[in-house]
């Protein structure tokens, strides 16, 4: 069997862009970034040149975190964390997209508490800031509020995640693919697929309002209805968008309408009255 590994410059590729993603040291929309598995997703093909089968994979991951918000910043699970680490494992395990699922979840949680530990040492930082704000050195102040939160960022998520990705993934790519057919890798596939509906029902309660619920049932059936013509993403958003057009666009003819209604009552009654006289 061929030995399954990750190369050091993969590991520390990937690494390096989780490490940025999770200290926001892209600037403000790495925090898009950490909140979606999609980008970190791509890193990742292109660092194993698969891109196909990293995005099929990324986008089963995606599901699991639909409707999941972070309050004070703080998520239940990091996304780029579990995509960095369970797309490879499936590139390098042949795993079908649903049993990644199971691998991206542990390991997303264990992001969390790492993320958690990034407050704490925030918070020894924060002395800084406070001096440094009293003294109103603002030299000073770049330094403790985007330097160091950077730096310290670095230097706690880039191990954790080059030993991961390093010694880690080949790991359980190579025990999930040994069970190939077999019962951990059928409760894997049990558990991806589980999850999934999970994420998309968290959508749906999320979306709040039971009227709205007409249009994830309308994309479903359009999915499965146009699913031998082949059509690309590109389409269905383009669909999509004329759609969400349409009905906002009747919304707000509907509002204008209620609106002129009591201003044609009231034309209609001062009518009235001129005739009186």
């Amino acid at each position: 069997m061929q030995e399954m590994h990750v190369t050091f410059l993969q590991a520390a590729i990937i690494s390096v862009w989780v490490a940025m993603v999770m200290s926001r040291g892209l600037g403000g929309a790495t925090l898009t970034l950490r909140f979606s598995p999609m980008m970190t997703g791509l890193i990742v093909g292109v660092v194993f040149n698969d891109i196909p089968n990293a995005m099929i994979t990324t986008a089963a991951i995606q599901l699991i975190y639909m409707g999941v918000f972070s309050p004070g910043g703080q998520m239940p699970s990091e996304p780029a964390i579990a995509t960095a680490v369970a797309v490879p494992v499936a590139l390098l395990g042949k795993m079908e997209p649903t049993a990644a699922v199971a691998v991206a979840v542990p390991v997303g949680l264990l992001g969390s508490y790492l993320y958690q530990l990034r407050f704490f040492f925030n918070t020894m930082i924060m002395k800084f800031t406070e001096r440094y704000a009293q003294e109103a050195n603002s030299s000073g102040l770049t330094l403790s509020i985007i330097i160091l939160p950077i730096i310290c960022s670095f230097a706690l998520f880039l191990p954790f995640m080059f030993v991961a990705l390093y010694f880690g993934a080949p790991i359980i790519a190579d025990v999930i693919k040994s069970n190939a057919g077999g019962l951990v890798f059928h409760i894997l596939n049990v558990i991806g697929g589980g999850l999934a509906a999970v994420g998309i029902a968290l959508t749906i309660y999320v979306i709040g309002k039971k009227s709205y619920i007409i249009f994830f049932l309308l994309a479903y059936f359009m999915a499965v209805i146009a699913k031998p013509l082949n059509i690309t993403m590109v389409t269905y958003a383009i669909v999509g968008s004329i759609i969400a057009f349409i009905f906002v666009l009747a919304k707000n003819e509907a509002v204008n309408s209620a609106a002129d209604q009591p201003r044609n009552n009231s034309n209609r009654n001062n009518q009235i009255d001129d005739d009186d006289y």
